[in-house]
């Protein structure tokens, strides 16, 4: 924690924050059409400033600057190596800019700031310049055919891309999306999460300053019905990249399908297990991981760990030493870099969170404003705290006689995000990681993959593509297959 600043210093940045509170379309702020939104800070409901909102009207002057920036070329057919080149200003710019922007992130989600600074500002960096640097290293393909045809198989950006943002990462959430999709040619425009909408106001002045074109990264600030619908039915939008809820997913699916049959990818909830087997080696180090991935974030995380499934032999020791890791999670304000937990978004998601909250928890179970303190219930299988995406930091314990049984368990859910396996056995523990049906699955740890490494989810955790790696390029383009026939036209028999 050597890079971070004291609280004092922290407070000072945020209260000369001087934030952009309107829509970034075609190079410049304007004044929206939508009704004012207060901005408030989720740890004191204070107003930290008010947003002008976008509508239907804003979303249409958007979709037509962005596909007139992307039919003439003025950042489709740029050379990928000056591409490339105008990314990594971005990131430099960013990371010039990167105590603002952590803060404004921190005021505006309740994230710790601690997280926002040596993890979600870091990690956002990281992510851009990564897909940046693939620009011109992706090659396309030709195919074997008989000695006179060649075939030459291309991949071109997409288009027009709508990209909604949810509210609980709201930098590294945009930086997965506007990565690869920039990196590709698109024009896109974001739709952040009406709860958190500064950042990526400002990350956007930000990309035209660093000389990316106007059009080609617009942002609308807005609810569900006056942006983000708009977009998923405009005609003119060619792909859409949602992050959120499952819920919110399938109406993405269902605007495309009743407008132009748009490409929709979606990366929505998860219900994640942690599996632990009987023979764990060191449950110390699992109880590290199990923490981290429950209660990181206030667990408003889709692949957060909320299902933690344990052999009945390990269990009491397990939760022992949970409970001792506990003891240096402290909740409190974001800005205090001591602050593990912040608060929840917003009063919604509070009232969310307190339904869940019954008597009988292990441990925590107690709210106070925004701030839900680390809470742990043992519960059967059927209850819906192990049933339902809570989004907060809640732990459901499960009690297993035999490692079929965890697995069978860690499978009975709608969702498939990300699964966890604790083991001593390589063998049993790889058994297992290829059993559970989730798109990523970690053994003896808790994480997500790296930026290289595809992020999604089976069932209803996802549709459509990944985020992160080389395989998000893909989503963000079509594949066109050009024949050329090489026979000598003058040897062909009329």
């Amino acid at each position: 924690m050597s890079d971070l600043l004291t609280k004092l210093e922290y407070v000072t940045i945020a209260q000369n924050i001087d934030p952009p509170c309107s829509p970034f379309i075609d190079g410049k702020f304007r004044k929206g059409h939508g009704p004012e939104m207060k901005c408030l800070n989720p740890s004191n409901k204070t107003e930290i400033t008010k947003i002008s909102t976008a509508n239907k009207q804003d979303v249409n002057l958007a979709v037509e600057k962005a596909r007139e920036a992307f039919e003439d070329g003025r950042w489709a057919r740029t050379p990928p190596a000056e591409r490339k080149e105008t990314l990594i200003r971005l990131c430099k710019l960013i990371t010039r800019h990167r105590r603002e922007l952590a803060v404004m992130e921190s005021i505006d989600s309740g994230k710790p700031i601690q997280d926002c600074e040596l993890i979600d500002i870091p990690e956002m960096i990281n992510t851009i310049k990564w897909h940046a640097e693939a620009i011109d290293k992706i090659y396309d393909q030709t195919a074997p055919l008989e000695d006179n045809s060649l075939s030459i198989i291309v991949r071109e950006p997409i288009g027009v891309v709508a990209a909604v943002l949810p509210w609980n990462f709201p930098l590294l959430m945009l930086a997965w999306k506007i990565g690869p999709a920039l990196a590709a040619g698109c024009s896109v425009i974001v739709k952040p999460a009406e709860q958190t909408s500064l950042t990526a106001l400002r990350v956007a002045e930000l990309a035209l300053e660093s000389g990316l074109p106007r059009g080609i990264l617009q942002i609308l600030p807005g609810d569900g019905p006056s942006v983000g619908e708009p977009l998923g039915r405009h005609m003119h939008v060619d792909m859409v990249s949602f992050t959120g809820s499952t819920e919110t997913g399938r109406l993405f699916l269902k605007y495309s399908a009743e407008s132009n049959l748009k490409k929709v990818v979606l990366e929505c909830g998860g219900k994640n297990p942690a599996i632990v087997l009987d023979d764990v080696d060191n449950i110390n180090l699992a109880a590290n991981h199990i923490v981290t991935g429950a209660f990181w974030n206030m667990g408003e995380n889709c692949s957060a760990i909320s299902r933690l499934i344990v052999h009945r032999s390990i269990k009491k020791e397990l939760l022992h030493q949970i409970k001792l890791k506990l003891r240096d999670w402290k909740t409190g304000d974001p800005l205090d870099p001591k602050t593990r937990l912040g608060a929840l978004i917003d009063t919604s998601h509070c009232k969310k969170v307190r339904n869940h909250l019954t008597k009988g928890a292990l441990v925590g179970g107690k709210i106070e404003g925004a701030f839900v303190s680390p809470t742990i219930y043992e519960v059967l299988q059927n209850d819906k705290k192990n049933r339902e995406e809570i989004f907060g930091p809640i732990l459901s314990v499960i009690e297993v006689d035999s490692n079929e049984e965890a697995v069978h368990l860690a499978n009975d859910t709608v969702y498939g995000l990300t699964a966890s396996v604790f083991s001593g056995n390589t063998r049993k523990a790889l058994r297992a990681a290829k059993e559970v049906r989730a798109g990523t699955v970690t053994i003896n740890c808790y994480g997500e993959g790296s930026v290289c490494t595809p992020f999604g989810g089976y069932k209803q955790s996802g549709f459509g593509g990944r985020d992160k790696g080389i395989h998000a390029h893909d989503q963000y383009t079509e594949l066109k297959t050009i024949w050329i026939d090489l026979n000598d036209p003058d040897s062909v028999e009329d």
